[in-house]
């Protein structure tokens, strides 16, 4: 069972006051949820963590006994969330989502913790963000099971030290750099999801054309697979929008005329890169001479946020050889001119633009 804590998945247990959401935000979430793997046994790719997971899982299942506390670390869209909710299924417990940012105050983390039930999963999504305050109250909770709460005020203040269940305290992040050690090291469990290759990436968008109850042929599924930048929330996104190109243009089939009709509608190009990306190298290119430059610049350049640049668009860019990083800031590569049919690529691996 899933308990929400709060109106952003944070804070104190309550029901948060009505809002009003769109309708297809409402009908997005609902679709992403029902493509979520339940089990192990349903998430595709990942295959060494998943092997490992189950033997951890199994061996505190025999103790009768929580599971240790885990750390999950990969880019956005790899399936973190996922694989908490899975593994609370797993172990036959409550799960208690929550973020980071949404955890203000002592209290807020408290009130979550004082609710926590035997063996049960404690989700923090964006770990990273968490307060020192905060970081601090869950070194006790992680090791001894037990938070510091202070009572009354001034001279007549006392600590008291509140009992906790024994429970699992899931993290994941997206910048373990930016994790403490002291925390870091209280997790005994480290799990680093990496980008999928289009195998992977096939399996996971048949079994949800098969929830979706759409059909898809096996071209269109490998063009699908190699256009989502190794990610599954990419892939099962452009799946539903393909599935509308689908019902709209042809006999509701997905197939690969379809898919390269529609990803060229959309603006991706057979490599998986958006409009974006081609943004991103040719306003190195055009304004910076191939670069180096740095992050704030570019992003003011291209008008997107520097997080996003660094979270969402250089990974797969630097992946697959088009951006490299360096001390002085980022420079395209050649393959990168050659994409774009622009002149000066092997001056750029030799390094002679910059």
């Amino acid at each position: 069972m899933i308990l929400d804590t709060s109106e952003d998945f944070g804070g104190e247990v309550a029901v948060s006051a009505p809002r009003t959401v769109d309708a297809s935000f409402q009908e997005e979430d609902r679709q992403e949820n029902i493509l979520r793997p339940q089990y192990l046994e349903d998430f595709q790719g990942q295959q060494l963590i998943k092997d490992n997971l189950s033997v951890f899982i199994k061996a505190a299942r025999a103790r009768n006994d929580a599971l240790d506390h885990t750390f999950i670390v990969g880019p956005p869209g790899l399936g973190k969330t996922t694989l908490a909710s899975i593994i609370a299924n797993e172990m036959q417990s409550e799960i208690r989502m929550t973020s980071a940012p949404a955890l203000d105050k002592p209290k807020d983390l408290a009130g979550i913790l004082t609710n926590v039930t035997e063996n049960s999963v404690f989700f923090i999504d964006e770990i990273h963000r968490l307060k020192p305050a905060l970081e601090e109250m869950l070194y006790i909770a992680m090791e001894d099971f037990e938070i510091d709460w202070v009572i009354g005020q001034g001279p007549a203040a006392r600590t008291m030290r509140i009992p906790l269940p024994h429970f699992t305290l899931i993290g994941a992040t997206t910048k373990a750099g930016s994790v403490s050690s002291p925390l870091a090291s209280r997790f005994g469990i480290n799990l680093h999801i990496d980008f999928y290759g289009p195998e992977e990436l096939s399996s996971i968008i048949s079994r949800s054309a098969h929830i979706l109850e759409t059909k898809i042929t096996d071209d269109a599924v490998m063009t699908l697979a190699k256009c989502s930048r190794g990610t599954p929330r990419i892939a099962n996104r452009l799946l539903r929008r393909l599935r509308d190109f689908a019902i709209v243009l042809g006999d509701g089939t997905i197939t690969g005329d379809i898919v390269r009709e529609g990803l060229e509608r959309l603006g991706i190009d057979e490599n998986g890169l958006e409009r974006m990306d081609r943004n991103i190298l040719r306003t190195i290119i055009e304004y910076y001479g191939g670069g180096p430059v740095g992050a704030e610049t570019l992003s003011i350049s291209v008008g997107e946020e520097v997080e996003s640049l660094e979270d969402f668009y250089e990974p797969y860019l630097i992946q697959q050889g088009y951006l490299k990083r360096t001390p002085r800031g980022r420079c395209v590569t050649g393959k990168a001119y050659d994409l774009l049919g622009i002149k000066g690529g092997a001056n750029a691996d030799q390094g002679l633009l910059f």
